[in-house]
């Protein structure tokens, strides 16, 4: 293997492949990449086995051929050389040669043939367009669930149907669901994959390479899901389990609204929440006629109160929220008016955004004892 690649077109694929490469793992190979050099391109692939990613970039390819190189370290020195080309030949032992003008650098490899196999791209299902993939993605991915126990909810149900798709995370206490309306040509049954968080991380990543009009290739079998844009292809294990039903728990009547406007009632909310418990992050919310009162206390800390005038007809009501919940939510969604709907103290929360009319963003949070 022999080949010489623009600095700038190696150093974007590389940063693509960080995300996915397993820096602490007891199978060595899995901290390497492999470079495969073949026509006019060189291909890199990196994997942790449950999530690979698949890139590459053209090159002038002296001679055909495919190696190992330690991922970060090839990264960090790459970042160091100055804009040009740079020369890699793999060398006897598996050895890698990088040479940038009148700098030269030696890097131990390993056996390719120690590199596990990627699965092949299928036939794709749809096609997605990026920006609404990654906006699916920044309205719910926060919600997943971090407790390893909860396998089934470490991750994110996407649904596609032939003229709408959504996604909906939950952890069990609080429950984010995004959901827009988009033709899929050729798409004629449902599906319903469940997409672990490490792999939304860098699907968004992708989708942001892809830019706002790209459109990300999506295919699934039965145990892989495919992201495709141009030559880059990401390719994450399915979570399996089954996905709790969400609908059944939407709130139906939460017939108590107010409606405050998004950054008002975010900066309330962070004040109040530094003098809340640290654990329990208990926040109380109190609506009545003059609006809404925000409160927390702890003995370690102190208490704090803060008060936002808005009109409401209904009856008063006093319930608790987790204060970091909240701010969760009110960091993902957009500017402008949020409508707080509740039912009793006892029920579910639910926070619409209404300048949201793209998407149907609904964020549904359990309340706690105060």
């Amino acid at each position: 293997m022999e080949f010489t690649v623009k600095k700038y077109d190696l150093l974007a694929e590389l940063n693509l492949t960080q995300g996915v490469v397993e820096r602490k793992t007891t199978i060595p190979i899995l901290s390497h990449l492999l470079c495969e050099a073949k026509g006019n391109r060189i291909t890199i692939t990196a994997t942790d086995l449950e999530l690979s990613i698949r890139t590459s970039c053209e090159a002038k390819i002296k001679k055909d051929g495919a190696g190992t190189i330690p991922a970060k370290k090839l990264l960090e020195l790459i970042r160091l050389l100055p804009e040009g080309e740079i020369r890699f030949r793999l060398l006897e032992n598996h050895w890698v040669q990088i040479t940038s003008d009148r700098r030269n650098y030696k890097m131990v490899g390993m056996a390719k043939d120690n590199f596990p196999a990627i699965p092949a791209f299928p036939h794709p299902l749809v096609s997605i367009p990026a920006g609404i993939l990654s906006s699916l993605i920044a309205r719910t991915a926060f919600a997943i669930s971090m407790e390893e126990s909860r396998y089934t909810l470490n991750g994110a149900q996407l649904t596609l149907k032939p003229d709408m798709i959504a996604m909906v995370a939950t952890d069990g206490h609080r429950l984010a669901l995004a959901e827009t309306d988009h033709s899929f040509a050729g798409l004629s049954n449902e599906t319903r994959p469940l997409i672990p968080k490490k792999a939304m991380t860098e699907i968004q990543r992708l989708a942001g390479e892809a830019g706002e009009n790209g459109q990300i290739e999506f295919a699934r079998d039965d145990s892989h899901l495919f992201f495709q844009v141009d030559s880059r292809l990401l390719i994450s294990r399915i979570l399996t389990g089954q996905f709790p039903n969400y609908e059944a728990v939407l709130p139906r009547d939460n017939n108590k609204k107010i409606v405050l406007e998004r950054n008002e009632f975010n900066d309330a909310v962070r004040r109040v929440s530094q003098l809340a418990d640290q654990r329990s992050h208990a926040l109380k919310f109190s609506v009545s006629q003059e609006g809404v009162e925000l409160s927390a206390s702890s003995p370690e800390y102190g208490e704090a109160t803060e008060n936002i005038e808005k009109e409401y007809g209904g009856e008063p009501i006093t319930i608790g929220f987790n204060g970091q919940y909240l701010l969760d939510f009110l960091a993902a969604a957009p500017d402008g008016p949020i409508s707080v709907e509740l039912k009793d103290e006892q029920s579910a929360g639910q926070l619409r955004p209404l300048a949201d009319d793209q998407y149907r963003y609904r964020y549904i949070i359990m309340p706690m004892r105060i």
